[in-house]
């Protein structure tokens, strides 16, 4: 597939609300006064993704997700897989992490992906709508993984 490089309807890409004083920093990841109640989060965790190493590219079938990248040094790759979308067949590709701090609010429908493109180990903080697997990890997880699908139009090259 050929897609076109652009903003992708529903994916929300903010800067994070950093608060500096003489001791660091600080940032709002989320306020319930500025997200709607059917994206509050459900759960909130981090990973580290070491360096040359990806995750994704992967979507959601009902989950948003809500992504803070603020440490390293990550390629985020998007890919606007939803028929019914006017941005269907966009892709959007941004270097985020300690010198773009950004949270970004991914829809069900849009197919993501990050790379950590630094030296060191990289984290990133998460705080989907949904729990992982539902209450008590005993549902079926929310997720179509194109990385083990073969010749997928989800690839992550700039």
């Amino acid at each position: 597939m050929k897609w076109t490089e652009g903003a992708i309807i529903g994916v929300d890409i903010s800067p994070f609300s950093v608060f500096k004083d003489d001791r660091g920093w600080l940032a709002e990841l989320f306020r319930s006064d500025e997200i709607k109640t059917d994206l509050f989060p459900e759960m909130g965790y981090i990973s580290e993704t070491l360096p040359g190493l990806e995750r994704g590219p992967h979507e959601h079938v009902e989950q948003t997700d809500r992504f803070g990248f603020f440490h390293g040094s990550y390629r985020l790759f998007l890919w606007d897989a939803r028929t019914e979308s006017e941005s269907c067949g966009v892709r959007h590709v941004m270097d985020v992490g300690a010198k773009n701090r950004v949270v970004v609010t991914i829809p069900p429908g849009v197919v993501h992906a990050y790379k950590n493109v630094g030296i060191e180990p990289a984290l990133v903080l998460n705080f989907p709508n949904q729990l992982y697997a539902g209450k008590n990890k005993k549902e079926k997880v929310d997720e179509i993984r194109h990385e083990d699908i073969q010749n997928s139009p989800f690839r992550l090259i700039d």
